[in-house]
């Protein structure tokens, strides 16, 4: 467990990427945070769609990327999306359509385990925070609050 109680965090694809693409900021909290990440199973689908978008903008070769993916996923617990109650999807709808629908899962998911989101997508959180959504964490956030 971490400070304040928090053990778990929905990760959403943004993170993942920035986790997979380089060794920066992003993959030293996922890697150091010592909690329980979740994300919908539309994650995974993500990611082999844009696999080589993220090969070609990391140092990594193609074996090399394979390898972190899957310890990547070995830290992430995958949901499916039909587990999530039809009134949080309809909530994390409402909130993302004006924003981007392809967060809804996330969004959904966090308020399904009333856990915070994890994003690097600076338009997200801007646009969940101005619509009073308050679990909603940015890498600044997980710094300042002193999280690792």
């Amino acid at each position: 467990m971490v400070p304040g109680g928090l053990t778990g965090l929905v990760v959403d694809t943004n993170i993942v990427f920035s986790t997979l693409q380089k060794e920066g900021m992003t993959r030293k909290l996922f890697f150091l945070l010592g909690m329980e990440f979740y994300a919908p199973n539309f994650l995974m689908v993500e990611i082999i769609k844009y696999k080589e978008k993220i090969v070609s903008l990391s140092p990594m070769n193609e074996s090399e990327f394979i390898s972190v993916v899957s310890k990547v996923f070995n830290k992430i617990n995958f949901v499916n999306e039909t587990l999530i109650s039809a009134e949080n999807r309809r909530k994390a709808y409402e909130m993302c359509k004006d924003i981007d629908e392809e967060d809804t899962p996330f969004v959904a998911l966090a308020l399904e385990l009333d856990i915070p989101l994890w994003s690097g997508d600076k338009k997200l959180a801007k646009g969940l925070k101005d619509k009073k959504f308050d679990k909603i964490l940015t890498n600044h956030d997980l710094l300042q609050e002193r999280f690792i």
